[in-house]
């Protein structure tokens, strides 16, 4: 799970039908037409027709801990991989999986065998040919404990081996049925790396991992950038992209500024080309600015929220849940941090999600008159002196842990939480404390609303964040995906049978059963969704988001420099 560090106060490019995520905005001018301009400076002609060669300087908040997006699993990692690494399928804006380094594939009628069709004529930029051992060979490594991989490792549990048939043919079996495996093969997260590459140790591979990709990996200077350049020889881009051969661009450098004020300062004076996570204070500014345009749209999967721990007092009665969730103003808290430029999220699917239904967005709607009676009927009908309520002499108290990579934008948010729920009655307590600590906490169950959120191109994010067979039991420690504690037969039963078909229609029904279950048990305060956001400067063209996570994408962009 991708706990909240991204630098969120400082916050998929699909095609058509998901336009209603996406919002691009921004005109381009030339300079000797702008009132008040340098004279001295040179008009920039833009073209519609891509230029080949140049470099784009791309500047990001977070540095990855590892190249490789097999080992743990974040944003980051994902973002970067995506310029180096292709993927076995892809994903387009429907949703639909189609072709990329396999050229077709089948699923057997138990849904528990995949045959992938793969492409002859691809090789790793290290030389190694592209076939079904590296196939078999990624995802034993995504699977093997070793690699440490909480991402890709964990969306293939179901995986039990890969027969290699020829070599061009694979068949991956798996120990149950997983109608969302095409999906997570889309992501980035999953893409496939030079099997030579691998063999090499974990630590050697995170800092120059190989891949099939448009560009490759040539240095790391940790705390600065990674620098990649062009795969002269690529030749396996994705149907979903805008052309076919090399990308356009001759160099990719990829700067970490985490400072959001220095980020955009750097955009705004052309020092680079295109930055991620635009301050949402900055927004507007950008959209008055002709030199600057915007990309900015939602990522599928569970939105940022607060999970509340279930399974004990005082989350463990439900009245309790729903009473929290109807006395935190968070429309208002949004429209204060956020500058009325992050929208509310109200269910636990955002709705970039496939299967996502819009039915829930309301369940959590500010409501403190039916707090206030659902906590009276919960027996917590008292008040202190300073205005909480209790019960049996027990203050009504909720502990929410912060670690210190929590943005301040996000402390911000709950501190407003913390303001709206307190005149309900509750005392929240906001527990700041370093990362190491609240993993600790974390693995103990020691919390009573744990941040976070979870970006993924599949409604089957809904198991992973709420079936019992995520939940780890307290005292045996270590990570545990279920932070809610959520444990339910029926749940549990629907989101397995929506992985038992491939049949869209049943699936969209037992994702429809699992969003008004999770809903109406109030797990979590969803506040508003995961987005990418990214302004570009006016000699920059092409950028555009994959179609499966909303990340960057850079093999159709190009610079006129």
């Amino acid at each position: 799970m991708r706990e909240l560090v991204q630098q969120l106060n400082v916050p998929r490019q699909r095609s058509l039908p998901f336009l209603r995520h996406l919002y691009v905005v921004g005109i381009v001018a030339l300079c000797a037409a702008l009132a008040g301009c340098d004279k001295r400076t040179a008009a920039v002609v833009r073209s519609n027709q891509p230029v080949s060669g140049g470099t784009l300087i791309y500047a990001t908040d977070r540095e990855p801990t590892c190249l490789d997006p097999h080992v743990a699993g974040d944003m980051p990692q994902v973002f970067i991989a995506q310029q180096y690494l292709d993927s076995l399928v892809s994903m387009d804006g429907e949703g639909h999986i189609g072709p990329w380094l396999a050229k077709s594939f089948e699923v057997s009628a138990d849904g528990l065998d995949y045959t992938f069709h793969l492409r002859d004529d691809v090789h790793f930029t290290d030389g190694t040919p592209f076939n079904a051992a590296a196939v078999k060979a990624n995802l034993d490594h995504m699977a093997n404990p070793k690699t440490q991989s909480s991402t890709a490792g964990g969306y293939i549990r179901q995986y039990r081996s890969t027969d290699v048939r020829d070599e061009y043919t694979a068949v991956v079996h798996l120990a149950t049925p997983y109608a969302a495996f095409l999906e997570v093969l889309a992501q980035g997260f999953l893409g496939i790396e030079s099997p030579t590459a691998l063999l090499r140790s974990r630590d050697v591979n995170c800092e120059s991992p190989v891949g099939t990709g448009p560009f490759k990996v040539v240095r790391w200077d940790r705390q600065s950038q990674v620098e990649l350049v062009r795969n002269p020889d690529y030749n396996s881009a994705p149907p979903t992209a805008k052309h076919q051969g090399p990308a356009w661009l001759d160099k990719v450098i990829w700067k970490f500024i985490q400072e959001p004020s220095v980020r955009f300062a750097s955009l705004q004076a052309g020092e680079v080309d295109v930055i991620e996570t635009v301050p949402p204070e900055s927004h507007e500014a950008a959209r008055q600015n002709p030199d600057l345009s915007l990309i900015i749209a939602q990522r599928p999967g569970n939105p940022t929220n607060g999970t509340l721990n279930i399974t004990r007092a005082p989350f463990n009665d439900i009245n309790v849940r729903e009473a929290f969730v109807r006395s935190a103003d968070i429309d208002g808290a949004l429209k204060s941090v956020y500058f009325n430029e992050f929208p509310r999220a109200g269910g636990v699917l955002s709705s970039a999600t496939r299967f996502y239904s819009p039915d829930f967005e309301h369940a959590q709607d500010y409501d403190p008159a039916k707090a206030a009676k659902l906590l009276d009927a919960a027996g917590w009908s008292k008040r202190d002196a300073e205005g909480y309520r209790t019960k049996n002499g027990k203050r009504l108290q909720v502990h929410v842990v912060m670690g210190n990579r929590t943005p301040p934008s996000e402390f911000t948010l709950w501190e407003q939480v913390q303001a709206t729920t307190r005149q309900a009655g509750f005392e929240l307590i906001v527990d700041q404390m370093s990362d190491v600590q609240a993993t600790k906490r974390q693995a103990d169950w020691d919390y009573d609303i744990r941040l976070g959120y979870w970006n993924t191109n599949t409604a089957d994010v809904l198991r992973i964040i709420f079936s019992s067979a995520f939940i780890r039991p307290a005292g045996v420690g270590g990570y545990h995906q279920n932070t809610a504690g959520f444990s339910d037969a029926e749940f549990d039963n629907v989101v397995q049978q929506a992985l038992s078909t491939q049949d869209p229609e049943l699936r969209r029904s037992f994702y429809y059963q699992a969003q008004a279950t999770a809903s109406k048990q109030y797990l979590q305060l969803t506040t508003y969704p995961q987005s990418t956001r990214l302004g570009i400067y006016k000699t920059t063209q092409g950028v555009r988001l994959e179609t499966s996570l909303a990340v960057t994408y850079l093999y159709d962009a190009w610079v006129n420099k």
